[in-house]
């Protein structure tokens, strides 16, 4: 049996929040700092955008990401790409080493014309709520990125979409490389595959330091 993530030992922290499950939080991170997500129950995933705060037409990209790492996925030492081809992130430290940038953010459309539930939370919405304070509305959300989602490509070429893996305490750790304000959704999804069919809570916390891993 495999073992658990490692606690991890956070510094002082200049932001943190419990994000509900299914709703959206916002927040800023300046360049340096330190960003951590957590994924508090365990098969959540979490669609992330982020823009640069001296230039909001400059985004997070997965296209570019994509591009720069000549893979579908990142991994630890990677860097997260912008719009403009400038690092944004780098990744410093992953316990899952599973994540999603194919698929895009569910909206309001995938519910009530997929599914038949009109007025479903959904993550476009709670991230263009999140970047509302920075000009930025549902048509201009960037393509998220799906931390903890679970989107292996079949062997046919086609996007597939299960539960995540990541267990309790599973954590995503990026440091910033330049001034971004980053909206957060922990995915509402609970009539398909995609968080175990339960829809839990996230945590974020912003800080100077890095946090550290204590072996549990």
């Amino acid at each position: 049996m495999n073992a658990g993530p490692a606690t991890l030992r956070l510094p002082a922290l200049a932001h943190d929040a419990v994000v509900p499950g299914g709703f959206g939080h916002g927040f800023e991170a300046r360049a340096g700092q330190y960003i951590t997500l957590i994924d508090l129950h365990g098969r959540q995933a979490g669609d992330f955008v982020a823009i640069s705060r001296a230039d909001p037409g400059e985004v997070l990209s997965p296209v570019e990401t994509r591009r720069r790492n000549l893979s579908l996925f990142f991994a630890l030492g990677d860097h997260l790409m912008s719009s403009e081809g400038r690092e944004m992130f780098e990744v410093v430290a992953d316990s899952v080493g599973i994540h999603d940038s194919n698929v895009p953010a569910c909206d309001p459309t995938r519910y009530a014309v997929d599914f038949g539930v009109p007025g479903h939370r959904n993550c476009l919405d709670n991230m263009a709520e999140a970047l509302t304070p920075y000009g930025i509305d549902a048509l201009h959300v960037p393509e998220p990125f799906n931390f903890f989602q679970n989107g292996p490509v079949t062997a046919d070429g086609r996007m597939a979409v299960t539960d995540p893996i990541s267990r309790p305490g599973d954590h995503l750790v990026l440091r910033a490389l330049m001034d971004v304000a980053c909206a957060l959704s922990p995915c509402p999804q609970d009539i398909i595959p995609g968080n175990g069919l339960v829809v839990t809570d996230m945590r974020i916390a912003v800080s100077d330091d890095p946090p550290t891993s204590l072996e549990g």
